[in-house]
């Protein structure tokens, strides 16, 4: 795999995934060359995220509330080897950083030989949902965040 500029030892970034998302490369994600759409690897980024935050808690206190929202403020993908209909993919996702009301996300797309398919990551920002400005982690979201995986 050549050099991503978020993965600095492959190994060891690979080693700290500890949750995965499963996904089956549906028929109607692939282009007219019959592989992944470029644009799709965005969207199991966001499917596996939500299920990510759903499984250490974020989400429930996000939706219960609604007065702080998480925000999408960077995505980026860098793409490995094609995919195609039908392959098993599954998605790993991780929390890389921690900043004062950012988290860096990580995402690696595997296939089930468990090669590479394509790497991704992010910058989530927990805002207030009326005034759109950054709202700090508290110390209980902070506990969180180390637990599963920064």
């Amino acid at each position: 795999m050549s050099r991503i500029s978020y993965i600095q030892d492959q190994e060891k970034w690979a080693s700290e995934f500890r949750y995965f998302h499963p996904i089956t490369v549906r028929f109607s994600e692939t282009d007219m060359f019959g592989h992944l759409n470029n644009t799709v690897p965005f969207v199991y980024f966001e499917e596996s995220r939500i299920a990510y935050l759903e499984k250490v808690g974020f989400m429930g206190d996000w939706l219960k509330s609604r007065e702080c929202i998480p925000v999408v403020a960077d995505l980026q993908c860098d793409f490995v080897q094609q995919v195609y209909f039908g392959e098993k993919l599954t998605i790993g996702v991780k929390a890389n950083s921690l900043g004062r009301s950012s988290v860096d996300i990580h995402y690696w797309g595997r296939k089930e030989d468990g090669s590479t398919a394509f790497t991704g990551r992010g910058t989530m920002v927990q805002v207030h949902a009326k005034t759109g400005k950054s709202v700090e982690w508290d110390e209980k979201s902070k506990e969180v965040w180390a637990l599963s995986s920064c």
